[in-house]
């Protein structure tokens, strides 16, 4: 067994090997604070004959990590994975995955399981560093090590691994992960900070990272196993060449199309010309001419850029593709827009719902509650493709928090604004940076729906091809420049500052002075975005759709909220079938009663009768009400439903009188005037200063319509009497 340990913000950091599962290659026993992750690794003995990496990455957070019990129907945790786990086993992959070798075909697999949960250390981080430090000590050949820290922003200064407490003062909340030399990968959002702050913060995160890699390299030196040494495949380079001389002339004429689909008609029809021209010689070589091909057309679209500055179609560096928005396309739904940026396309629609509508989501750590949802859908037509669908992917997860995080610091608390809110995002068509896109549809179809959202958000995808100590970036990359490219970076924000960015990087990392250009080639972009979405709606609507819920708040006492409810709910759900399209939210906290509907007239039905469940005599208000018995103290007055007082035998009448019943008899009518309740809640009333008050009013009468008629209902007794 060997351990090793460093300090990093006030927590002990410790990774561990040889003490558990060790028929893995590689397994690390990672403990920050309490936190306690298990990371392994383990590859195939043999390759596989395919064309791409086949690395999985698993992360899984353990119920009993943090003393519960799983709330799903089977008591277990599931295969799938929340969201929270999905998004975190994208965090290991993306940094990892550029640093095995390009040839490695054996089937890897990363599992990183959470077994003690420290409620104030999120277990992303460590995973991270663990996966890292278990492909480090095992004989996978990998170029690492690469570790991550969280980095926070409280009152202008930055925190390192900041505590779930210090978390919700933060205006950053940033993952950054990075090799000794540089940043390889950043994920987070911020509520509208600068640029040059969140520079700031990569880089503070970066020089308080390299401990833990310093870590990973002494435990090496004492568990590392021997590297596997790969054979470098053969390369022909008789027939390299021919590639290339055969393919130049049609190749450029690829690169230089600037529809994708027009570009990828040529593409297929220049490597089938390229084949044809090999001929039968070389007719079982297919999928090597292919990387040959593919190799050729990256140099050449890399070359274009760096000696002519011209892109695939035909844009400058810095400039954004045509823009083209408009929203309200679809007349039944509450908030809707298409923005269109290129050959990128996004319809956005948000729709309201009442607050019992929030997600809830069940985690080992917490419950948390949602009322700002945004999911995003990658249908196969809007890349020309035929696939079955099998539920949303990793990648559509990924990018739907990503544009959720970048528009949650505009948008309005449920108590500001007390709807749930859900942003679905279907893209249409798409050519590079469909999630930025959907940024900026989703911040239209919010404002179309009345939203008021806080400001507007923008985001845009940054590319770079570089070249020794020649660099290009670029602004909205299209899918073939992110494809040939050396770093996708994405940025959202407002005009105030950044709400959200993800970066990941294909070489070994950027510098400073980059991620600096590119951050402010990024801000220019977002403005020139701003400025066009604007020219399609510049501010929330003042109104929300006819279609969306109506709502309705009455205010109650909270000692009334019982009432309300009814005994097992049966008051409140009367209510509910009495007016049918309603929804009622009650805060038995405050006493705030919300009540949505689509029609305004079925919540003004439902309030009133709230109100009158919910009603509370008033002293010195008048009442009609109805006696429901009589004593020989008093009659008992109904003044509204389940509320009722006494009016005293005293205060019956302006003169004495002998027998309640002279004046009152049950099941009549009468006015009565609230004159005190006691501490008890019994409420004292009285018909005397009602007709006092009566008479003040109506002068020159001496009774209401209510004394007359219950006089004539008395008369024909009192002739037998």
């Amino acid at each position: 067994m060997h351990r090793v340990e460093t300090e990093i913000a006030g927590r002990k950091f410790l990774l561990e090997t040889g003490k558990v599962a060790k028929q893995a290659h590689g397994a690390i026993w990672a403990k920050y604070g309490d936190t306690v992750v298990l990371v392994t690794v383990v590859a195939a003995d043999e390759p596989k004959d395919m064309d791409f990496l086949p690395l999985t990455v698993e992360y899984q957070e353990m119920y009993y990590a943090a003393g519960r019990i799983p709330g799903s129907y089977f008591r277990r945790e599931m295969g799938k994975g929340s969201e929270k786990e999905i998004i975190t086993a994208r965090l290991i992959d993306r940094p990892i995955r550029p640093l095995f070798p390009k040839n490695w075909r054996y089937e890897t697999q990363i599992m990183a399981t959470v077994l003690s949960m420290d409620p104030e250390v999120d277990p992303d981080i460590v995973a991270i560093t663990a996966a890292s430090a278990a492909l480090e000590i095992s004989h996978i050949p990998f170029a690492g090590p690469i570790a991550a820290v969280r980095v926070g922003r409280v009152n202008g200064e930055f925190v390192l691994n900041p505590s779930a407490a210090l978390l919700k003062e933060s205006d950053l909340n940033l993952v950054v992960v990075g090799s000794e030399e540089a940043i390889v990968m950043v994920e987070g959002m911020a509520r509208e900070v600068p640029e040059e702050v969140v520079s700031e913060a990569l880089f503070f995160a970066h020089e308080n990272l390299k401990p833990l890699l310093a870590l990973q390299r002494e435990l090496r030196e004492k568990a590392g196993r021997e590297k596997m040494v790969l054979e470098e495949p053969e390369v022909d380079e008789e027939l390299r060449a021919k590639v290339r001389e055969l393919s130049e002339k049609a190749l450029r004429e690829v690169i230089t199309t600037a529809s994708k689909v027009e570009r990828n008609r040529r593409r297929k029809e220049a490597f089938k010309a390229l084949l044809e021209a090999l001929g039968e010689e070389y007719a079982d070589r297919e999928k090597e001419i292919r990387e040959y091909f593919e190799e050729f057309e990256k140099e050449l679209m890399r070359q274009m850029l760096l000696k002519e500055g011209r892109r695939v179609d035909g844009r400058k560096p810095e400039e954004v593709r045509p823009i083209w928005a408009e929203v309200s396309v679809l007349p039944r739904t509450h908030g809707s827009a298409i923005f269109t940026r290129g050959e990128t396309q996004v319809l956005t629609v948000a729709t309201l719902g009442s607050p019992e509508e929030e997600q809830r989501i069940d985690m080992p750590g917490e419950e948390v509650f949602k009322h700002f949802i945004l999911h995003y859908n990658f249908p196969p037509y809007c890349v020309g493709e035929v696939r079955p669908l099998r539920g949303p992917s990793r990648r559509e997860i990924g990018h739907g928090m990503l544009a959720e995080r970048a528009l949650t610091p505009v948008v309005p608390t449920e108590e500001e604004f007390p709807y749930t809110i859900r942003v679905v995002s279907d893209v249409l068509e798409s050519n590079g940076s469909s999630s930025m896109a959907t940024v900026c549809g989703a911040t239209l179809s919010l404002m179309d729906a009345g939203v008021p959202i806080k400001d507007m958000v923008a985001g845009i995808a940054m590319g770079l091809v570089k070249e020794d100590d020649q660099v290009i970036i670029l602004t909205d990359i299209l899918g073939d420049e992110d494809r040939m490219g050396d770093m996708d970076f994405k940025v959202a924000g407002t005009e105030s500052g950044v709400t959200a960015l993800q970066m990941d990087i294909k070489i070994t990392g950027i510098t400073r002075e980059i991620m600096t250009r590119a951050l402010e080639q990024a801000r220019q972009a977002r403005f020139h975005v701003l400025n066009e979405m604007r020219k399609v709606l510049d501010k929330p609507r003042e109104k929300l759709s006819v279609y969306a819920p109506k709502m309705l708040t009455v205010q109650i006492s909270p000692d009334k909220v019982r009432d309300l409810i009814g005994p097992g709910g049966k008051t409140i759900k009367g209510i509910i079938a009495s007016c049918g399209d309603v929804k009622i939210d009650i805060d038995d906290r405050t006493g705030t009663v919300r009540i949505y509907s689509s029609s305004a007239e079925v919540a003004e039905k439902a309030a009133k009768m709230v109100e009158e469940v919910t009603r509370e005599a008033e002293v010195g208000k008048l009442y009609h009400g109805k006696v429901t018995r009589v004593a020989d103290f008093g009659a008992f007055v109904e003044i509204f439903p389940g509320t009722e007082g006494l009016i005293h035998i005293s205060q019956l009448d302006n003169r004495r009188v002998r027998n309640v019943t002279d004046i009152l008899r049950e099941g009549d009518e009468v006015l009565v005037k609230v004159i005190d309740i006691d501490k008890a809640g019994r409420i004292k009333l009285s018909r005397k200063a009602a007709l006092a008050e009566s008479l003040k009013e109506n002068a020159p009468a001496d009774k209401d319509k209510t004394e007359q008629k219950n006089e004539q209902k008395k008369e024909p007794e009192k002739k037998e009497g």
